[in-house]
């Protein structure tokens, strides 16, 4: 069977990742880093005990920063596929740790490129790129876009693939980037604005929150459902070479019309629980992104399934059930509809 190694298996698109690799018969392997505390929630749902026959996820403890590690990992594993994923993900996190930022977000990629050329091993490798990296270049933003990054967190991404593509053009290794916007779900991290926005309503309507403090709403973003990205993911590493493809809907929403949104289809008014806290803000800020997919949609067959206002729903409602609350319901009959696979963990 093929054997995939992830970096940040333990995120929502780690997550997601995993779930579909697994749906087409890979054995995945992760990285994970030592912590005191469990830091699998998101895998608890597919998690089987490695002793026992049939086992096809593997986790092995690791670091970005251990280029060692990653050497010894990249040989044991042998992977026929490498998804790096993991980095310290949060933009504004990013300004106040820059250096952590560019250590593990720019110079881990280096790290990985390096261990598995120096294996010799003939991996396909799937750089996790992003659209912060075109930053205050105008929309709508495709493969041509020059970049213009307006945080560390952008800077240290600009770095990672273009390390990609010279790894690709200098050792003829099989690398793609994929700059994929914003995409989230009932697996974002509960500090990234819009499940801080779903999970602040599900607590307001458990009578636990009575305000939810925001920064700009008035940055735009193009938001898709992040399952469906992941299988842009798989798709870029089937093509016949490495390539480099931009992943978004087309459509750009402020921060502003998700609290709308979301707090609407709750039943609430989002204006009587919404405050500003400056320290929300960006030093430099990303006004507007929009996708131009249009050469994912012609070479890969790409095509996001899921809507703005559908995504919103399906977060909604799934922190509503987590919060043991009964949610409007749309959630999951969009899913099915649509045709995902849906269980206890959205």
């Amino acid at each position: 069977m093929p054997r995939a190694l992830i970096t940040g298996i333990t995120g929502q698109d780690g997550s997601y990742l995993v779930d579909f690799l697994l749906s087409k018969g890979y054995e995945v392997h992760g990285l994970i880093r030592r912590a005191s505390t469990f830091n699998t929630g998101r895998l608890g749902h597919i998690y089987v005990d490695p002793h026992l026959p049939g086992a096809r996820m593997f986790l092995h403890y690791g670091d970005l920063s251990d280029s060692g590690q990653l050497t010894n990992l990249i040989y044991n594993v042998h992977p026929d596929e490498i998804y790096h994923l993991g980095s310290q993900s949060h933009v504004r996190v990013s300004f106040d740790i820059p250096e952590y930022t560019g250590d593990i977000t720019g110079l881990g990629t280096t790290r990985i490129l390096e261990a598995l050329r120096r294996s010799g091993i003939k991996a396909r490798y799937y750089q996790a790129s992003s659209s912060e990296m075109f930053g205050a270049s105008p929309p709508p933003q495709n493969e041509k876009t020059p970049f213009y990054p307006r945080s560390p967190y952008g800077a240290a991404k600009v770095y990672s693939y273009w390390m990609a593509v010279n790894y690709r053009e200098g050792y003829g290794m099989y690398a793609s980037n994929g700059i994929l916007f914003n995409h989230e779900s009932p697996r974002r991290g509960e500090t990234f604005v819009t499940r801080k926005i779903t999970r602040a309503i599900a607590a307001i309507k458990a009578g636990k929150q009575k305000e939810l403090f925001l920064g700009n709403l008035d940055a735009r973003r193009d938001w898709g459902f992040a399952y469906e990205y992941v299988q842009a993911m798989w798709m870029m590493l089937q093509h016949d070479k490495g390539d480099d493809f931009v992943v978004g809907t087309g459509q750009s929403n402020s921060v502003r019309e998700f609290a709308e949104e979301a707090f609407s289809y709750a039943g609430l008014d989002w204006d009587k629980y919404v405050k500003i806290d400056k320290k929300y803000f960006r030093p430099t800020e990303v006004e507007n992104l929009i996708a131009d997919a249009s050469k994912a949609r012609k070479i890969l067959g790409w095509e996001p399934k899921i809507t703005f206002r559908e995504l919103v729903r399906i977060m909604v409602d799934s922190d509503m059930e987590e919060a043991g609350l009964t949610p409007p319901g749309e959630g999951r009959r969009i899913l099915a509809a649509k045709g995902f696979p849906i269980g206890s963990k959205l």
